[in-house]
């Protein structure tokens, strides 16, 4: 009888086997790995898919219209490290001390400085303003998410893991009666508390 391969974590994976198996009680259900994996990774795309954007740490090149201001809001963040920028095929230098001419930025936003028309380079336009023509004119390369994820939204996908789990049971039921009483399941995407941990990680202003 041979030995079924053992499953791969994704880099998108919120929670780890290992954690799946505590919460849920259960280290010695025979056979059940990979389906513990599948349901895990499946939890943590739903769960960013919900929340609208990545949460693991990952490096990202991106493209954006500019904003016709000094400010950029990136699609990932926390804002980790910045490797990158360019308008216009044109390479913008970091600020080398927040105050002289370049690019600076926080945890969620990128921003221009000091930069008067000429120093932007060949193009026309307002200076120290990402421009808004052509469209997709400013690259940016750059490092975004969590090193690691934070508790409460890991707390939340192992509640969901646990919910499926459960569900397979009485897949579809929305209540049964046991011994004369009726049981009632959740048939919701997901319970209010969870919404409620995910919410405070949700972007809800389009980039």
């Amino acid at each position: 009888m041979s030995t079924p391969p053992a499953p791969v974590p994704l880099p998108t994976d919120l929670t780890t086997l290992a954690n799946v198996r505590a919460w849920l009680n259960a280290p010695t259900i025979d056979n059940s790995d990979a389906m513990l994996q599948r349901l895990l990774s499946a939890a943590s795309v739903f769960a960013q898919t919900w929340m609208n954007r990545n949460i693991p740490i990952a490096d990202y090149t991106e493209r954006y219209t500019g904003t016709g201001s000094d400010t950029l809001a990136l699609a990932n963040y926390p804002i980790q490290s910045v490797a990158s920028v360019t308008i216009r095929d044109w390479t913008v230098q970091p600020s080398p001390d927040g105050i002289r001419s370049g690019y600076v930025y926080d945890d969620r936003f990128l921003y221009l400085i000091g930069l008067p028309g000429p120093a932007l380079g060949p193009f026309n336009g307002a200076p120290n303003v990402f421009p808004k023509f052509p469209p997709r004119a400013i690259g940016i390369t750059y490092t975004a998410g969590y090193e690691t994820v934070p508790p409460d939204i890991e707390q939340a996908v192992l509640e969901l893991i646990a919910l499926k789990w459960s569900d397979r049971s009485h897949f579809g039921q929305s209540s049964k009666s046991v011994g004369g009483e009726v049981v009632s399941y959740i048939t919701a995407d997901m319970p209010r508390g969870v919404a409620t941990l995910l919410g405070n990680y949700k972007k809800v202003i389009p980039v």
